[in-house]
């Protein structure tokens, strides 16, 4: 006898773990944004230890750091919604596997236009 998809609990554990794994990139995404914001307080102190003047004020390390931390707040907030009507869907019986993992694609476009603006302040920031 096959069970009906509504009560196999494997796919309740399925939807927890795809909660989790967006936890852990929100979580990443403040972890690696704190990094940012201090990286550029860190090469200003090594600039003065080196050559005695602080470097000037490196306001974009801050601000990057900052959206990325916001960026993993939303994403956090975001996995939270969208697992509570997964799962109210699959309860329900009206889940609809056609439908694009939009949060996915998002994080992903953002990330990509972020390391796209990250590698030109690379190339133009000496």
């Amino acid at each position: 006898m096959v069970e009906s998809a509504e009560k196999d609990p494997r796919v309740y554990l399925a939807a927890e773990r795809t909660l989790l794994a967006w936890i852990r990139t929100g979580l990443a995404m403040m972890g690696f944004g704190f990094v940012v914001a201090r990286f550029g307080l860190f090469l200003r102190e090594m600039q003065a230890v080196q050559q005695g003047t602080p470097l000037a004020s490196g306001r974009g390390s801050l601000w990057f750091g900052i959206a990325l931390v916001l960026m993993g707040v939303l994403v956090n907030l975001s996995a939270v919604f969208h697992h509570k009507r997964l799962v109210r869907e699959l309860r329900e019986g009206n889940w609809d596997a056609d439908r694009p993992a939009r949060t996915g694609m998002i994080v992903a476009v953002v990330l990509a236009i972020a390391g796209l603006a990250v590698a030109i302040y690379l190339l133009t920031v000496r």
